[in-house]
């Protein structure tokens, strides 16, 4: 009687114990219920994002109870395989979001579309996927970012200002399968119609400073009477600068598009007319809390981000 006694004595203190592991109340494990969100960026060595993942940090910061976060930038801009290779780790790792601004608009939609497939949520920022790839993958994300050719477009009405029409004019590009590289030179090619200049030259410097560097000396020599370069980034813009300087070529106009730091300074100082501010400090963290909505049970659609023209004084 007494080994009864206890024996549901102890059944009932196990069964206590067990309720306070469950959700019936009790306390729980904070950590696995936070989600974990991976920003998959391009390449770090791009101060744009390297500002974008401090902002994404610092949204974190402020609210590390909500989610987890693991930020994640390929070598250089154009490494795709690598980027494929990091949506699948952090599937692997079970983070239950991955906001990406991808290196090119079709080649990431499958692995993506996989990564979707296996219960992660998925947001698109900076960089728009090719919507027919991605439906065809079977993705079907929001995109969380600016209006490119627009704001290319207004960049471009500044340069605009200071040209008459007939002037030449060339264009140093992003990868040309990037969806935002093709709407930047879309906005230039909008902007240079509308002012009744001539494109004479359009070629990528596949957003890397040298390369573009190496693109805008060979436009400075074929065509002596230049008048602006047109850049899809900073990078680029800081390539054609030094091309500029090499040729002592000063009646050079150049533009640019990011707004990072080096390029702000050269802006304030006249050196380059004009840049577009996409807010790189804050595109990932729109991107987190898409998602973060997501997760919790809301329909995030696209979402168009501010972006802002910088330009030199008059």
């Amino acid at each position: 009687m007494v080994i009864a006694r206890l024996h549901a004595a102890l059944s009932g203190l196990l069964a206590v114990v067990a309720l306070a592991f469950t959700g019936c109340g009790g306390p729980v494990d904070e950590a696995a219920a936070r989600p974990q969100v991976a920003l998959v960026m391009k390449s770090l060595a791009n101060e744009f994002f390297e500002t974008m993942a401090e902002g994404a940090r610092a949204h974190h910061e402020a609210h590390s109870n909500t989610y987890d976060l693991i930020v994640n930038g390929t070598r250089n801009e154009s490494d795709l395989a690598q980027q494929v290779a990091l949506v699948e780790q952090m599937v692997a790792s079970g983070s239950d979001a991955i906001v990406i601004a991808p290196a090119d608009s079709r080649a990431l939609a499958p692995a993506l579309a996989r990564a979707q497939a296996a219960g992660v949520v998925v947001v698109n920022i900076d960089n728009r996927l090719d919507a027919d790839v991605a439906a065809e993958a079977g993705l079907d994300a929001p995109f969380v970012g600016p209006d490119n050719r627009d704001g290319a477009r207004r960049v471009g009405e500044v340069l605009a200002q200071r040209l008459a029409p007939g002037d030449q004019v060339a264009i140093v590009g992003g990868i040309p399968t990037a969806f935002n590289a093709q709407q930047r030179q879309a906005g230039f090619e909008d902007a240079m119609e509308a002012a009744g200049a001539e494109i004479v030259d359009v070629q990528s410097g596949g957003w890397e400073q040298a390369q573009a560097n190496t693109v805008a000396a060979a436009m400075l020599r074929e065509y002596p009477g230049l008048r602006a370069l047109l850049c899809a980034n900073d990078n680029m813009a800081l390539g054609a600068l030094a091309a500029r300087r090499q040729s002592g070529r000063d009646d050079v106009l150049i533009v640019g598009f990011d707004n990072i730091d080096a390029v702000a300074e050269l802006v304030a100082q006249g050196e380059i007319l004009a840049t577009a501010d996409q807010h790189a400090d804050r595109l990932a963290v729109f991107g987190i809390e898409a998602a973060l909505e997501i997760l919790g049970g809301g329909e995030a659609g696209d979402r168009q981000t501010p972006v802002d023209i910088v330009a030199a004084p008059d």
